[in-house]
């Protein structure tokens, strides 16, 4: 069979960003066919996805993606250890993947290589160092990017590559590719012109996060320069429909009503709370009703706004640690999204090199026939994940969308 690239990635929207790192990824793979793993309704800087996850797969595939595979909610909204740990599972398991793409800040992927390496082999020294620096009561990703730099002993080379988040994902899938001795080799596109969350934009390229911003703006000219036609046009679609969930903050009231409902040890059992920040987010819940309000009472120096938003979605999903550590124990099933005809002739060459992979084509299907306990535990998730999220839509929400809505084929 030809080489299969696969891509890793949020579309959250896609855009011409996107278009630009799928075909020169292609160009220096030299690869015929690709494979996205996509974060579904809820994305890992702990929000929403501003649109829904089929509407995400039409943009991909409108654009040149073959084949569309669902990243499930655990790993999604998870630390960027755990997202990429995830998704490097789904994309090892197919059995045909020959490349991993990935943007990235840096060009030169042997630096990203080169910190990889020390994260997943965990040297003492580097460990020792880590530990006092998270001793001085900084956030981990700080801690973690000082004791490098001084581990690596070279802030010329180093210097500002951990304070990337796209240099940070890239390094977390190469430690997991190490990590499952995987075959599949990993090249980095340089990201051009736009910063990750950047709300600006030159040009016909800006950031899913700038683009975000124009939708909420209603900037209608300015975003049809910024993303290809058919992602313009299912924009447009979902913006008439109501089908737009701007961002977490659609859901405050029921996030503070969970929490207010929650007892102090269940908030201790929400990934990611540790060392006491149950007390903060309890009191925090019990006297504002905000998300902004909510994020200055208790994000802190090590504490960010991020990994606190990913607990208020555990907390609005009802993710508990068990469930992390499920995802973490567990090889996920493969949730095709959508495909085109290149990437019908995919899945059949996936199912026949691992006949035992678990493919999901169907939610009724496999709900019917799973008995693995963790795979439905996980895609009960999933399936509770979709029906909050279209709680969030102006019109038409409805419950049940992973058994109503089908594969989508372009």
């Amino acid at each position: 069979m030809s080489k299969v690239l696969g891509i890793i990635a949020e579309y959250n929207p896609f855009h011409n960003g996107h278009l630009y790192h799928l075909e020169n990824s292609k160009k220096l793979t030299g690869c015929d066919y690709s494979i996205a793993i996509i974060s579904g309704n809820f994305v890992q800087r702990g929000s929403t996805s501003i649109i829904n996850k089929w509407e995400k797969t039409k943009m991909a595939l409108s654009n040149g993606v073959d084949l569309v595979i669902e990243l499930p909610v655990l790993y999604s909204i998870s630390s960027a250890e755990n997202f990429a740990d995830g998704a490097i599972k789904i994309l090892n398991s197919l059995g045909i993947v020959d490349y991993l793409s990935f943007g990235a800040e840096t060009s030169d992927i042997n630096i990203l290589k080169n910190i990889a390496d020390v994260v997943y082999a965990e040297p003492n020294e580097y460990k020792n160092i880590l530990s006092h620096e998270l001793k001085k009561g900084t956030s981990f990703p700080k801690a973690r990017e000082n004791a490098l730099l001084m581990y690596l002993n070279d802030i010329r080379t180093y210097s500002g590559v951990l304070s990337s988040p796209n240099n940070i994902l890239g390094i977390e899938y190469l430690k997991a590719l190490k990590k499952y001795n995987s075959d599949i080799k990993p090249v980095c596109v340089k990201r051009i012109e736009s910063e990750y969350n950047s709300t600006n934009f030159s040009n016909d390229i800006a950031s899913a996060t700038a683009i975000r911003s124009l939708i909420k703006n209603k900037s209608f000219e300015i975003i049809k320069t910024l993303v290809p036609s058919d992602t313009y046009s299912i924009l447009l679609e979902n913006i008439r429909n109501g089908h737009i969930v701007e961002d977490l903050s659609i859901f405050e009231k029921e996030i503070i009503y969970v929490l207010r409902k929650m007892s102090i040890e269940e908030i201790a059992n929400l990934p990611d709370v540790s060392e006491g920040l149950e007390f903060a987010i309890k009191e925090a819940a019990d006297s504002c009703n905000s998300i902004i309000e909510f994020l200055s009472m208790v994000k802190s120096k090590r504490y960010t706004s991020t990994r606190i938003q990913r607990i208020l979605l555990y907390a609005l999903l009802g993710i508990t640690k068990k469930d992390m550590e499920i995802s973490k124990n567990t090889l996920p099933y493969v949730r095709v999204l959508g495909f085109n005809e290149n990437g019908k002739k995919l899945v059949s060459e996936i199912s026949k090199n691992n006949p035992k992979l678990n493919i999901i084509t169907s939610v009724k299907k496999f709900v019917d026939s799973n008995k693995n306990k963790n795979l439905k535990q996980m895609l009960d998730k999933d399936i509770f994940a979709t029906n909050v999220y279209t709680i969030g839509y102006e019109y038409n929400s409805l419950n049940n969308l992973d058994f109503k809505n089908g594969i989508i084929k372009i």
